[in-house]
């Protein structure tokens, strides 16, 4: 059963997903046998999670002519996320990754190379037909993964803007950029209106993660938000002063895909006209939902919590703290 509003997407997401093999059992990764197959992909999991904001989405990608590609693209079908751009590429695979979950961190292993969503480039911009998108969201990880999806992304944002927001969560994969010139992900980013980065991505980056030293580097973009993971996040924006959120204290199962879930936390409330604040704290309670899980796209927070956090003044949301049974104060 699908979820979420129907309509015509107001975001569209572009970028490369794989099936995510998760331990099913407890153990050392070694010593595991059993796992459990899902979805992952940062783009489709911002996708993923609009619908159930309210926002209508779309993701456009490619995907090998085999059962995890079937298998990716009606898991995020199922999400109510539009899907009839995804392309089936007959004679490259569907990419996979491992994940071994644990709440310190989570080591990943990548099986990409040659995939299907590597042989995307510029001709892919020809097919896109999306009357009233308002935002194109895209990530620094798919211009590292080919020449020709270098290409595209370059093709992407030469699209014309009128009323289109381009936003760029920059998505740093050390592995990715190897051989590759980070210089191209710094320009990339800077023709986006919005970027998102965390201070450890960007310090390697830009050599700062720090907001205002960072804004100075990147004056292109309207809105710049720097996340520092369990501390909270930093908005720079219209030229007022930066705006620091505290992060919600979460009982964290995994945190892999948090970010992708503040993503669309952030840019749901920035469509919904939200203050910067409320903004902010929309991306906190989206990735707190992903923290609760071991996927990637976690169950949304019950509505009655979210607008009672949202609300919240400062002492009563730092007093927060989310658990698998709910909300508990310190």
């Amino acid at each position: 059963m699908t979820k979420g509003p129907t309509g015509p997407p107001e975001v569209l997401c572009i970028g490369e997903s794989m099936a995510l093999f998760v331990p099913a059992e407890p153990g050392p990764p070694d010593e595991v046998r059993t796992w459990l197959r899902t979805v992952g992909g940062a783009e489709s999991n911002v996708a993923s999670h609009l619908p159930a904001l309210g926002v209508p989405s779309a993701w456009v990608s490619a995907v090998g002519d085999d059962p995890f590609g079937r298998a990716i693209v009606r898991e995020i079908a199922a999400a109510g996320v539009d899907v009839g751009g995804v392309v089936v590429d007959p004679a490259r695979p569907t990419g996979l990754y491992l994940k071994e979950s644990g709440a310190s961190g989570s080591p990943v292993r990548y099986y990409r190379r040659g995939s299907a969503a590597s042989g995307m480039g510029p001709e892919l911009v020809s097919g896109l037909d999306f009357p009233g998108v308002r935002v194109l969201h895209l990530s620094g990880i798919t211009p590292a993964l080919s020449d020709s999806c270098e290409a595209l992304v370059r093709a992407l944002l030469d699209i014309p803007r009128d009323e289109l927001l381009v936003s760029f969560d920059v998505n740093h994969r050390p592995a990715l950029w190897t051989g590759r010139d980070l210089s191209v992900l710094r320009e990339l980013a800077g023709r986006a209106d919005l970027v998102l980065t965390g201070d450890d991505e960007a310090e390697r980056v830009w050599g700062t993660g720090d907001p205002v030293r960072l804004r100075e580097l990147l004056p292109g973009p309207r809105t710049l938000v720097v996340k520092r993971g369990e501390h909270g996040a930093t908005l720079v924006e219209d030229g007022a002063d930066p705006l620091f959120a505290p992060a919600l204290r979460v009982e964290v199962v995994e945190p892999v895909g948090a970010g992708d879930a503040f993503a669309a936390g952030f840019l749901a409330a920035t469509l919904r006209g939200a203050d910067p604040l409320t903004r902010l704290r929309q991306g906190h309670l989206q990735a707190a939902a992903t923290l609760l899980t071991q996927d990637d796209v976690g169950v949304p927070l019950p509505d009655e919590m979210v607008r009672m956090l949202l609300q919240a003044d400062a002492d009563g949301w730092a007093a927060a703290r989310l658990t698998g049974e709910g909300v508990t104060a310190r």
